[in-house]
């Protein structure tokens, strides 16, 4: 039988799998998941561990750019309308001190800087609980019809 249930606007969409305490792939293999919602912004929170060490002993640029480029997705994804999809086009991140085990539980703070019909554009920041950035990011994403 065919699902009938009309899809949910973006916001809605990422409050019921955060109500729903869904983990999704990515944020189970690194372990951060998303903790905040509101129109345009987003919060994701991790505690990155030896797991995503590179080999120079430190958090892996992966990592932040991970938690990064879902915030700034996701925060874009809290403005489409049900109809609506989209992809990332471009991610600059911009590293400011390196990571480690010791670094403690970090937050990746997404915001929406323009919508239009096409292109979306956000950035995001993480920093750690004592408010000290670690890395930030801009986005441009595409907006697409589903």
């Amino acid at each position: 039988m065919p699902d009938t249930t009309p899809p949910l606007p973006g916001i809605d969409q990422l409050r019921a799998l955060m109500e729903s305490d869904i983990t999704l792939a990515m944020g189970r293999t690194l372990g951060f998941h998303l903790v905040e919602i509101g129109e345009g912004r987003v919060v994701f929170e991790g505690t990155p561990g030896r797991e995503v060490y590179n080999p120079l002993g430190t958090v892996h640029g992966g990592y932040a750019a991970t938690l990064l480029d879902s915030a700034c997705g996701c925060a874009v994804h809290t403005m489409l309308t049900a109809e609506q999809a989209y992809s990332t086009l471009e991610l600059k991140v911009s590293y400011h001190r390196a990571m480690t085990a010791e670094t403690g539980t970090v937050r990746a703070v997404g915001t929406v800087i323009s919508l239009g019909r096409r292109a979306g554009f956000s950035e995001a920041r993480l920093t750690d609980a004592s408010g000290r950035l670690y890395a930030s990011a801009t986005s441009t994403l595409i907006i697409m019809q589903r």
